[in-house]
Formats: C-alpha cells, sequence, structure tokens
C-alpha cells in the first residue's frame, strides 16, 4: 500500500503518479506483486483515498485532477484490489517536490518519467523539450477552439436578416479520444441531446425556463451527418427558437442558438400603474429623448425606440435640445 515519505525520501506514490502522467499515463494496481505480478490481495480497510489525494497534492506541481481511484474485490470475494487510472497530463511536465535525508529544510524537485517498467529522471534538455510540447499542445487546443467557433458564428450568422442576440458555446476535451474510438452512433446522438435537456431542466429548477437547449427536440430525433460529427439544426426558422448543436466524434461540442424571440418582438406587461410596450428595432432616425403617447391605443400606453448606434447630431447651439 502507499506510504508517507519518510527520511528524506520521495513519496513513492506521487513519484510514479507523476512519471506516469509526464509519459503516457498508466494505471497502478496495489495487491500484485511487482515481479511475478501474482495476485495477493490487499486490506480493503486500509484504504484512505483522501490521504493519497492529499499527498498527490502536496508533492506533484501543476496539480493532477484527474485520477481516479478504484477499489475492486475478486468474484469469490477473497482478495481486494487497489487500482489508480493516471491519464496522460496535457500539463507536463509534473515536478515531484521532496526533501534531501542530508538537508531537511532544503527543498528540491525532480521530473520523472516511465521507461518501460521503472521511473527515470529527466535530464535538462527532455525538461525543456516536455515545456514546448505542453505550449504546444496549449496553442493547438486554443486554435481548434477558435475554428469551431467561427465555423459556428459563420454558419449560424449567414442567413441573418436583423441583428439578433446569439448564445454560443464550444468544448473539447483535453484528452482526445484515441483513434482506435468507434466513432458516435446515430442513435447514441438523441439520447445526448435528451439528457442534456434533462440536466438543464434540473439546474434550471424549472421546466418552463426558456434556456439555450429549447427547441432542440424539434430536431433531436434526425441528426444530418457532418464531417465526423451529427448536426442538428432548425436554420434557416422563421418562427420559434433558431439552435444549431455539433456533436463531434472526437468529443468536441457546439452549441449555438438564437435568443431573439422572432414572436415576441414587441414585449407587453401589466405593472400596477400602468401597461407598456416596448418596441426594440434599427432606425437611422434619432431616437425619441421622451415616452411619446401611441394614437393608437390609450394614453396610458407609451412606445420607447432602442437608441441607434451611430452618432447623434449635437443640437444647434442657444437652442434647447
Amino acid at each position: 500500500m502507499p506510504w508517507p515519505p519518510h527520511e528524506g525520501r520521495w513519496n513513492e506514490l506521487a513519484k510514479d503518479v507523476a512519471a506516469m502522467a509526464n509519459t503516457r499515463g498508466g494505471l497502478l494496481v496495489y495487491g500484485v506483486t511487482d515481479k511475478t505480478t501474482v495476485p495477493v490481495g490487499i486490506d480493503p480497510d486500509e484504504v484512505n483515498e483522501q490521504q493519497y489525494a492529499q499527498w498527490i497534492r502536496n508533492h506533484v506541481q501543476p496539480y493532477l485532477p484527474d485520477l481516479i481511484f478504484t477499489a475492486l474485490t475478486s468474484p469469490d470475494g477473497q482478495l481486494s484490489f487497489l487500482a489508480i487510472d493516471v491519464p496522460a497530463s496535457p500539463m507536463a511536465p509534473h515536478h515531484v517536490y521532496g526533501t534531501a535525508a542530508k538537508d531537511k529544510d532544503q527543498q528540491a524537485a525532480v521530473v520523472p518519467y516511465r521507461d518501460r517498467d521503472h521511473t527515470a529522471w529527466m535530464a535538462e534538455h527532455q525538461i525543456e523539450r516536455a515545456y514546448r510540447e505542453r505550449f504546444t499542445r496549449t496553442q493547438h487546443a486554443q486554435d481548434e477552439t477558435d475554428r469551431l467557433l467561427a465555423h459556428a458564428l459563420d454558419t449560424c450568422l449567414a442567413d441573418q436578416a436583423e441583428p439578433s442576440a446569439w448564445f454560443v458555446a464550444v468544448a473539447r476535451p483535453e484528452r482526445p479520444l484515441p483513434r482506435t474510438a468507434p466513432p458516435l452512433a446515430r442513435e447514441k446522438a438523441p439520447d445526448l441531446c435528451a439528457t442534456a435537456r434533462v440536466r438543464s431542466q434540473h439546474l434550471t429548477r424549472n421546466p418552463l425556463a426558456v434556456g439555450p437547449l429549447t427547441g432542440l427536440e424539434v430536431v433531436s430525433s434526425n441528426p444530418r451527418p457532418g464531417l465526423r460529427r451529427w448536426v442538428f439544426s432548425t436554420l434557416p426558422l422563421r418562427m420559434g427558437r433558431e439552435i444549431y448543436t455539433e456533436l463531434h466524434h472526437d468529443g468536441s461540442t457546439v452549441l449555438a442558438a438564437n435568443l431573439s424571440w422572432k414572436a415576441c418582438a414587441q414585449m407587453t406587461w401589466q405593472t400596477p400603474q400602468r401597461t407598456a410596450s416596448w418596441s426594440t428595432r434599427t432606425s437611422s432616425e434619432p431616437a425619441a429623448a421622451t415616452p411619446s403617447p401611441s394614437p393608437t391605443n390609450s394614453p396610458a400606453i407609451s412606445a420607447w425606440t432602442a437608441p441607434c448606434t451611430s452618432p447623434q447630431p449635437s443640437p444647434p447651439p442657444n437652442r434647447r435640445p
């Protein structure tokens, strides 16, 4: 079982976890002999996942958030094991911090990596290359996110005849799926959309709340194929909610929704004092500074015109605006 560091030694658990995260990921299994891989089991009552996670937080930098601790028991219930899944980290290289035996006040850091079945320490040129690869991964992830965002904007705004408010969200997994992973099946894509709508309603705690996923059920049962993706779209739509969604086979997701209800361009509501109507439109005429009575309604109803974005001419001198 993992033990805390003592006598100036490195934390073996932190060292092995960092080494696997710095290489290609790996799996640590406790309860199996190291050389002969004979299952001998562990005492499940001695497993302390919180303690192990604290050791890793204290001794590994940057922090590794994606570790998975799993306690396993054999089918006959005789043997138990502890498995720690360590994914390849996009933030590699990870340093392991500890103290030297001769000088316990002196903190030191090393960068481990896995070489087949043992752990070694990175040389200076290996550390430099690891940092360069980290920066390259970060830039590539940002470029891919920007590309998806630009594609979504071009698709949604291409046929927009008038200005409208759009909500656009793009997400990409930090760890892409392996190339051998099967593509997302057509019958599974609608299930993902249905699950997203249920979670959205659960978070708002109001099944009638209007959110970005409102209207997705109209097309969720019939996705159309794209380039390694499934596309759900109500574009173009004259009335109702315009929504555009992409589910990529590599785990990327695009969600774009028009938050401007065309049927509700003119909103009317009641107040204790009066009834008012707001009309929002773009006009080249100067905006009215004060409410103007509507000739077709009662004097209690007023109309406001949204100010246009173009600069307004200044009033002539010595005249009251």
